[in-house]
């Protein structure tokens, strides 16, 4: 059956594999945060050596180039996972996150680095593999409080990923045990290789613990076909995806609520970092690095403890558009902290902002894999649609931001430096509206469920 998928999960997993997946998902979250504190300065000193002067260009292009990446290769290998299964996916997409990770690390060229970071996005398509491997082994009463475990862990990732760069970073400035090795002439190699080496150990768990989901007989049974066939095979499906019903909808919605998400990614710090004299609250690089530590944790907490209670309650049709009614308000209120009480509102919008994007991710999802199961479709093909046009959203967004803030940072009310922040209440007041749109979710049978034990 190349087409089809079944309702019921096939494979009874253990905790390990839960664990897999979300050491997996993580490990994502890490390789697009881990640069983030000290990407323009590696940028800096590359373009130094090679006589280049756009060093914006440069740090633009690394920072988009790993979302474009997923973008483009995401439907590539969820395809893949409905042909050979998850768990082999799953594991070339760990020893690839430790090889280009490392190669970052010691990139002596911006074209190397751009290489480098490109290949690490590359092979960093196991969220989409990771959601269609728990829809593949969980029952629909199941599938919102472990499709919130995902997105815990991908919480969790920006979290530490960030940290893990800041802390780790020049090594030889801060301990001598790094004097005079290979960490100081590459002094961003050590971040990197810590976050290889957390790839690396999730390998090694994954080939032990890490069961098979797709059976032979439900995988998608063609002949073989070239890369830029199965590549261009890949783009159809998730093309299809976009015209499929409330499928369609879901990734729309999707697409709507993180490009509005990522516009705050850019104009965020810039927002934070600007003179109290211009409406700003003059933060540092610390401080902003602790409300994000809030936004990760508070993100943690809702889709780790509360998205199982609130699914139960409410379900995944009704908080999908108060998720966005949640996330879009907090956003909006950014710019309206006011500086002599910056730490406790700004504290306050972040965990709204958290809340919201909390709820939406395994929210969606669980839509998602309702509908594709109900329809007999692939959940690998659905999923790595959702994620291409999820990455898309990443790349868009922050360019978006940083256009829409350069043309109005400095004009008078309405466009001045709130109108990024409105940008993204629109998107994700767009993002509700859609929602409302998806039809009643189909009754499926969870007789033949199997928990994971």
């Amino acid at each position: 059956m190349s087409d089809t998928a079944s309702s019921e999960p096939v494979v009874q997993a253990g905790k390990g594999a839960l664990l897999v997946l979300f050491l997996a998902t993580v490990i994502d979250m890490i390789g697009f945060g881990i640069v983030i504190p000290f990407l323009t300065y590696l940028v800096e000193d590359l373009a130094a050596s090679e006589g280049i002067a756009e060093v914006g260009l440069w740090v633009g292009l690394l920072m988009t180039s790993y979302s474009a990446a997923q973008f483009l290769f995401s439907p590539f290998w969820g395809s893949v996972s409905d042909r050979i299964g998850r768990r082999p996916v799953l594991m070339i997409g760990l020893v690839g996150n430790t090889v280009f990770f490392t190669m970052f690390g010691l990139a002596n060229t911006l074209f190397i680095a751009l290489a480098a970071r490109f290949m690490a996005g590359v092979f960093n398509g196991n969220l989409a593999v990771a959601r269609a491997y728990i829809g593949d082994v969980s029952s629909p009463s199941q599938l919102n409080t472990r499709m919130g475990l995902i997105g815990a862990a991908f919480g969790l990732g920006f979290t530490i990923g960030p940290f893990i760069g800041g802390e780790l970073s020049n090594p030889a400035e801060k301990w001598d045990l790094f004097v005079d090795t290979i960490f100081e002439t590459y002094p961003y190699l050590l971040p990197c290789v810590a976050a290889g080496g957390l790839s690396l150990i999730s390998f090694v768990y994954a080939y032990f613990y890490l069961p098979e989901s797709l059976p032979k007989a439900k995988r998608s049974k063609k002949d073989k076909l070239n890369w830029s066939v199965k590549l261009a095979k890949s783009f159809k499906n998730s093309y299809s995806m976009l015209n499929r019903g409330a499928i369609s909808i879901i990734i729309w919605a999707t697409f709507l609520f993180i490009f509005g998400f990522t516009i705050m990614h850019a104009v965020f710090i810039l927002y934070t970092g600007m003179a109290l004299e211009d409406g700003g609250l003059a933060y540092n690089e610390a401080q902003n690095g602790r409300i994000f530590a809030v936004i990760g944790i508070a993100g943690i907490v809702t889709q780790g403890v509360l998205i199982g209670p609130l699914s139960r309650r409410l379900g995944a049709k009704k908080l999908l558009p108060i998720s966005c009614f949640v996330c879009g308000t907090g956003l909006v209120l950014i710019p309206y902290t006011q500086a002599e009480h910056a730490t406790v509102q700004l504290v306050l919008v972040a965990i709204i902002v958290a809340v919201g994007s909390g709820l939406f991710q395994p929210s969606s999802s669980t839509l998602l894999t309702t509908f594709a199961k109900h329809e007999g479709i692939n959940l690998g093909v659905v999923m790595g649609a959702q994620e291409s046009i999820s990455s898309f959203a990443r790349i868009l967004g922050p360019l978006t931001g940083g256009i829409v803030w350069t043309y109005t940072v400095s004009r008078g009310w309405p466009l001045d430096y709130h109108t990024a922040f409105h940008l993204c209440g629109v998107m994700m007041l767009l993002s509700a509206i859609l929602s409302f749109k998806i039809k009643t979710i189909p009754d499926t049978s969870d007789e033949e469920s199997k928990d994971f034990s």
